[in-house]
């Protein structure tokens, strides 16, 4: 009876074994393809369960999404002589798992085979365009010229290849001195162009305003000269009518203005009571206006 269960229990095992070297799984994002003593014999790129024969039977599962791959910065000629070193990536998606395996086998084997098909189709169409058109007029268009490039020769590969994208396109180390030194020189120039229109453009706005204030005082003293004169003469007027209406009036508001512009703090004077500039202060009847 023990003999039963040990066999049964042994049997179990086995089958189990069998069992789960039977079935295998996919991914929502994963395709496989099933080898018969590594030949291939069917495409799985239905996600759930599926079977294989155990042990003669095996399952290479590939990856349904968009894969990465670095290239090997390379240093590029480009149309106008000028040096560049580039780093580019390129993105893929593997579309025929019978073919990938074909070719190349695995993820490595295809970083081994695209890394220089991408390295030469950057090469190629980077060599016959100018420096500028790189790194700024058609960057966008070039990118997509290699894609189309890669994806021609590497159709046998199974796989296809999205996108590729320069990350960087940098002179050599040796020329970037030079570069920057020639780029600063002409900054400076177009500063100093600058700085000199700046300058004249500020000489000529001070010439004009220092004109404009010149001519605008000369108005201004030319007016106040005529209103001056026409104050004055006003002046004159008012008074040689009063001095014509009360003639002894006018001499006395004289005598007093020259009373007034001799008599200061500290002069000194000596005249006769009897003088001229002294009768209005011995007999200030005489200044009185006879009724």
């Amino acid at each position: 009876m023990k003999a039963f269960f040990a066999t049964l229990l042994v049997a179990t095992g086995i089958a189990a074994a069998l069992a789960y070297l039977s079935f295998f799984i996919v991914k929502q994002n994963e395709q496989a393809l099933v080898l018969e003593f590594g030949r291939p014999v069917r495409i799985v790129d239905k996600p759930g369960l599926n079977w294989k024969y155990p042990v003669i039977q095996t399952a290479q599962i590939f990856d349904k999404r968009i894969l990465d791959l670095d290239t090997i910065p390379d240093e590029i000629i480009a149309a106008d002589q000028k040096r560049l070193r580039v780093d580019a990536f390129t993105r893929y998606r593997i579309t025929d798992p019978l073919k990938f395996f074909q070719a190349v086998g695995t993820e490595d084997g295809a970083r081994r085979t695209l890394g220089p098909i991408v390295n030469s189709s950057l090469k190629r169409v980077l060599a016959s365009v100018s420096f500028q058109d790189i790194v700024k007029d058609k960057r966008d268009e070039l990118m997509k010229r290699i894609a189309q490039q890669v994806n021609d020769e590497g159709k046998d590969l199974g796989v296809e290849v999205v996108d590729v994208r320069i990350k960087r396109a940098d002179l050599p180390q040796q020329n970037s001195k030079s570069v920057f030194d020639r780029m600063r020189t002409e900054r400076q120039r177009e500063a100093a162009e600058f700085r000199a229109q700046g300058t004249a453009e500020a000489n000529r706005i001070r010439a004009t305003a220092d004109r404009e204030a010149t001519i605008i005082k000369a108005e201004a003293t030319r007016k106040s000269e005529i209103l001056r004169g026409e104050g004055d003469g006003e002046r004159n007027r008012i008074f040689n009518e009063a001095y014509g209406r009360d003639p002894e009036f006018a001499r006395f508001y004289r005598q007093m203005q020259g009373y007034e512009a001799s008599f200061r703090p500290g002069t000194r004077m000596l005249l006769s009571p009897d003088s001229e500039f002294m009768r209005y202060l011995g007999n200030p009847g005489l200044g009185q206006t006879k009724k």
